[in-house]
């Protein structure tokens, strides 16, 4: 309940997470019947970069501000177009003010018929998120404990959808609370792409973790990580990681092109690295780590 995005936004993790994000939107709108996405930690929704807790960090400038104005290999701008359209849409004057969380960032990519229903606890962001939403009648802001929407809101009625689960990880057992979570909602909706967010970090058990949910035994879950220099001298955030569960057929593909360019211009020494690997599902293919 104290964590407060503004410090991080639009950082290295959010620039990962993002454009992950705005590929599976892009994926669901290939088909023309409705979807509905899921966001169980919406946040505020709308970050403003030039507040005095966005400039006290700057964690932006070493994440997207590193990205906007680059000059981009074209296949790396193809899988990034989605993402940084939607960030240049709310910057029109040029510059780097405002940047979009989660639940922004999908509804910027929406369709008339697709949906947004978003779930925040903290009382003061929800009424800021539920302000950002105000007569949106594609959005359902709802002040609730988003673990529970696992349970609750699945299955969306469209019968496709996005659940993103991206927790503060402020308290301990967060891994365990993914691994339950998981569980939980693809039992309910398991047709919907969920995509799990989790940090890394010096003493993170990501192994058990990993274990943990292969031992759930989802045919198809596919793993994206990124970390910007090494965990050994900071109890920092050093990197960032995805778990996606029935990704497109072609997320895999365009994560191998997109994560060595993520890499090189998002590492902050030379301890920097990135890999995507199945956890399960196409691993016979591609065993990874």
């Amino acid at each position: 309940m104290n964590y407060r995005h503004i410090y991080h936004a639009g950082n290295f993790a959010d620039v990962l997470k993002h454009a992950v994000l705005a590929r599976l939107v892009t994926y669901l709108k290939q088909k023309d019947k409705a979807f509905r996405v899921l966001d169980t930690h919406a946040g505020i929704g709308l970050y403003d970069l030039s507040s005095e807790e966005a400039q006290k960090t700057g964690e932006w400038r070493d994440g997207i501000g590193r990205l906007l104005d680059a000059e981009l290999p074209a296949p790396i701008a193809a899988i990034l177009e989605p993402y940084l359209s939607a960030v240049r849409d709310l910057n029109p004057d040029g510059g780097l003010t405002h940047y979009p969380g989660s639940p922004k960032l999908v509804r910027m990519l929406f369709r008339p018929q697709d949906r947004l229903s978003a779930m925040e606890l903290h009382p003061d962001d929800y009424e800021t998120l539920h302000r950002l939403f105000d007569g949106d009648f594609q959005s359902r802001i709802t002040n609730l404990d988003g673990w529970l929407a696992l349970g609750a809101h699945l299955p969306p009625k469209e019968k496709r959808g996005l659940i993103l689960v991206d927790p503060p990880f402020e308290i301990e057992g967060e891994y365990e609370r993914l691994v339950d979570g998981l569980a939980k909602g693809y039992r309910r909706f398991a047709g919907g792409i969920f995509c799990l967010w989790y940090p890394l970090k010096k003493g993170a058990p990501i192994k058990d973790f990993h274990a943990a949910l292969k031992a759930l035994e989802i045919p198809k879950m596919l793993c994206v990580e990124l970390a910007v220099r090494s965990d050994r001298d900071t109890t920092g955030l050093a990197g960032s990681g995805l778990v996606i569960v029935n990704p497109p057929f072609t997320l895999k593909s365009e994560l191998d092109v997109l994560l060595p360019f993520l890499k090189t211009h998002l590492a902050q020494d030379r301890f920097a690295s990135a890999r995507c690997f199945w956890l399960r599902g196409e691993a016979s293919l591609n065993p990874g780590p």
